[in-house]
């Protein structure tokens, strides 16, 4: 409990917590099943090469979202960079440029040029009305992120796909076990693409996957992921090794048995914060979509300066001498991060919105290593910090201008 100033770690005091309090603490499925299934991949001896764990998570998966084809791979941003190739795309693909930097490094890995997109300052997502304006002859498709589990405008941007004659692809990294008007998130598109980073609501270790009813992307995907061959002598096409092994398969599977608990975990923290933040003056919890099914893995603040009295790279201050390793996803911006920054050196006079968010965002722990007890003692360092804002501005000019006498 805070009662001073001087009680915060920055100044000072005992942190909060004994230990790091991370955004991302992977979900852990029954650890006695797991090991159960790794011991039986050992027995096999069959640790990859599509042996029949990875089999029975693509099928899994594929039964959940509700599509005909899943193709697990090594990592989400593989999967992309093959559902990119699979789909033909080339010369420039519009993508947002508020998202995880890969989704724009599995296009210009490939020399695809990423044409950086602003976003809907409600939703976070690929504004449709901007991705019109940007369409131009080299333009070959579409990516739209569905951030934080919430989906993109789909049906705005399928009709400006046709229109144009274009690919639309979805990035659906954070949106695994999420919905969009009836249907799961993931049916999508021409293909969309997962993520089950250990940090993800279901998780690999490391994987992801390409999902969709287009026979002939998950075919191309499949010779992609294992060098291109179709047979044991026979290479149909150029690829490389992209294969998700046994073992982080096996993992997968216990984490989908565990999937009902990591949602039932991450909706009660999603309402703790809600509840202990209720009425703070210039902190907006960004909303999940509850009308149908949502992971609730993403627990998102915009934090309104002149409101709050603090920005958003102070606050994060505070909370990581308290152990608190909030993030401001996804800071400074694709189009800030080399090459990108490079290549399009005036971007952010274009990107009002992403150019907004990435000075406001910051995501706070969530999962199933975050009870009650942490989210409130968490919430009450930010409102603690909120409410002394002043004092705590002022403390820190004063140290400013000591540090120059003592420097002087």
């Amino acid at each position: 409990m805070k009662t001073t100033v001087n009680d915060l770690a920055i100044f000072g005091g005992r942190s909060e917590f004994p230990s790091l309090l991370h955004v991302g603490r992977p979900n852990l499925g029954d650890r006695r099943g797991t090991l159960d299934r790794i011991g039986a991949v050992f027995e096999r001896g069959w640790l990859t090469n599509d042996g029949p764990c990875v089999r029975d998570f693509e099928r899994r998966v594929a039964d959940l979202v509700g599509v005909s084809h899943c193709v697990a791979v090594s990592s989400g941003t593989t999967a992309l960079a093959f559902a990119i190739r699979a789909a033909g795309l080339s010369g420039e693909v519009i993508v947002p440029s508020f998202t995880f930097v890969g989704t724009a490094h599995a296009l210009y890995w490939q020399g695809i040029t990423p044409v950086f997109c602003d976003v809907d300052p409600q939703t976070h997502n690929i504004a449709p009305a901007r991705v019109a304006e940007l369409i131009t002859p080299r333009t070959s498709g579409i990516i739209g992120v569905h951030l934080w589990g919430r989906a993109c405008e789909v049906e705005a941007l399928r009709a400006i796909s046709r229109q144009h004659g274009v690919r639309l692809l979805f990035d659906a990294a954070h949106a695994f076990g999420c919905s969009h008007q009836g249907g799961m998130i993931g049916r999508f598109g021409d293909a969309e693409v997962f993520s089950f980073h250990a940090t993800k609501c279901v998780n690999t270790c490391e994987g992801g996957a390409v999902v969709t009813d287009n026979s002939e992307i998950a075919e191309a995907v499949r010779l992609m992921r294992n060098f291109g061959f179709v047979d044991y002598d026979l290479v149909a096409g150029v690829g490389i090794n992209g294969k998700l092994n046994e073992v982080s398969a096996a993992v997968g599977l216990s984490s989908l048995d565990a999937m009902a608990d990591f949602v039932r975990v991450n909706k009660r923290n999603y309402a703790c914060y809600r509840e202990n933040l209720r009425g703070a003056a210039g902190i907006h919890l960004v909303p999940h979509n509850e009308a149908g099914p949502c992971n609730y893995h993403y627990v998102v603040l915009e934090i309104d300066e002149a409101a709050a009295g603090l920005g958003r790279d102070e606050l994060m201050r505070i909370l990581w001498q308290e152990n608190v390793l909030a993030r401001r996803y996804f800071y400074p911006g694709c189009h800030r991060m080399k090459p990108y920054c490079d290549l399009f050196p005036g971007a952010g006079a274009h990107l009002p919105q992403t150019e907004r968010l990435c000075s406001r965002v910051l995501c706070l722990p969530n999962g199933t290593a975050a009870g009650a007890d942490e989210i409130e003692r968490v919430c009450a360092i930010i409102r603690f910090s909120l409410d002394h804002a002043t004092e705590i501005r002022a403390k820190w000019a004063a140290a400013r201008v000591e540090d120059t006498a003592h420097a002087g």
